[in-house]
């Protein structure tokens, strides 16, 4: 695996205490990958400092802002996608422009932007963990 980018599913599962994602999490740390992490992905499952999972997560990962140019593109994927989730779109996005396998709870709308934006590695579910 060259890299992973994370979304809300996966950030989600590491503050419910999910044991497939710590496993995963473990196995993907001790191998040096580092995870990118949309910053727009951190806003729908930050809830505050109190969360330490996910605190101790985000710590690990590389944050990807969203800023002009990637807002733009990210706009253009959805035109040619059809779709409107914007969030989905950045997190497919990110994962092209870095090669990156996905780790989300909805892998069937990633999919379908992935179609449309070459680059994207495996879209993966909490489901497929245990195939670390």
């Amino acid at each position: 695996m060259a890299g992973v980018t994370l979304d809300t599913g996966a950030l989600i599962a590491a503050s419910r205490d999910d044991r497939r994602f710590w496993v995963w999490w473990k196995w993907l740390t001790s191998r040096g990958i580092v995870a990118s992490v949309p910053s727009p992905v951190v806003a729908q499952a930050w809830r505050g400092p109190r969360d330490a999972r996910l605190a101790s997560v985000l710590s690990g990962c590389r944050e990807v802002q969203f800023d002009a140019t990637s807002s733009k593109r990210t706009g253009e994927l959805c035109a040619r996608s059809g779709t409107s989730d914007v969030v989905d779109a950045f997190v497919v996005l990110v994962a092209a422009d870095r090669r990156d396998d996905v780790l989300t709870g909805d892998v069937s709308d990633l999919r379908h932007l992935a179609a449309f934006m070459p680059g994207v590695g495996r879209i993966r579910s909490l489901d497929d963990l245990g195939a670390a």
